[in-house]
């Protein structure tokens, strides 16, 4: 049995949990199944993007060296890796030769993926997820849950207990809205700290050289200007044509998170 399924398997013994669990994921379900028939054309706006995307990873190494081009105009530096071993090595790299000890970091799979965070912790310096949900299962020592929502497992009751013990929140506090303002305080003492800024990237604009970032929190705007550096760890799959292509992508992202 693979680790995944014994972690589910343990799960799904506590039912009330499960259940639980299984309700608030369909309700967010509902919710983006209700915002995405509002759109009238959103099954051509599916149709669009997929022949984008098929365009683009047909044209690839001209878009990537398009990108490349117009974001070294721009003053940006270029790294390609080959695997996650690679990328971290870089990203230690540029953080080992500014002598940096801090960063923040706003939400990013492919660093999940690449478990960048370790890496970056064994060689003594400090990372915080400044997403909320990850922020509350990086204190808790586990991985992301759901791409979206990756505290979706876990209740307001534990949170409450958790933000108690590491922000000194008030004992027994579960008032969603109050457990909030406390992890903003706490974060943006981080964001005001930190020597570098990481964050994922959602799209890359082969025309302009720029990237995109979508978040609901605004931790990637402060992640990405406050600080003197900021390195966005991007998949070459990322990558789209044009800057009208955005307006498909955008309108899609926005209703199915």
């Amino acid at each position: 049995m693979s680790n995944h399924a014994k972690k589910a398997a343990a799960f799904l013994k506590d039912g009330e949990r499960a259940h639980w669990h299984d309700q608030s994921l369909w309700f967010v379900r509902k919710k983006r199944d209700s915002v995405s028939k509002s759109v009238p054309d959103w099954e051509s706006l599916r149709e669009t993007a997929h022949k984008i995307k098929r365009h683009t990873l047909a044209n690839l190494p001209r878009y990537l060296e398009e990108f490349e081009k117009n974001a070294r105009t721009k003053g940006v530096h270029i790294h390609y890796a080959y695997d996650a071993n690679e990328h971290n090595s870089i990203v230690l790299k540029i953080l080992k030769e500014r002598n940096i000890s801090r960063v923040v970091k706003s939400k990013s799979m492919l660093t999940e993926e690449c478990d960048l965070n370790h890496a970056i912790q064994e060689n003594g310096i400090e990372i915080i997820d400044t997403d909320l949900g990850e922020r509350i299962v990086q204190l808790l020592g586990e991985p992301p849950s759901h791409i979206v929502l990756p505290a979706i497992h876990r209740k307001k009751e534990e949170v409450g207990e958790l933000f108690h013990k590491y922000l000194r929140t008030g004992k027994g506090a579960s008032d969603p809205t109050y457990l909030a303002q406390a992890a903003r305080a706490h974060l943006r003492e981080k964001f005001l700290a930190s020597e570098a800024g990481i964050s994922g990237v959602n799209f890359a604009i082969a025309e302009t050289g720029g990237v995109a970032i979508v978040t609901n929190e605004g931790n990637a705007d402060l992640g990405n200007s406050l600080p003197p550096l900021y390195i966005a760890c991007m998949g070459i799959e990322r990558l789209l044509p044009h800057t009208r292509d955005l307006s498909v992508f955008l309108r899609l992202l926005a209703r199915s998170a």
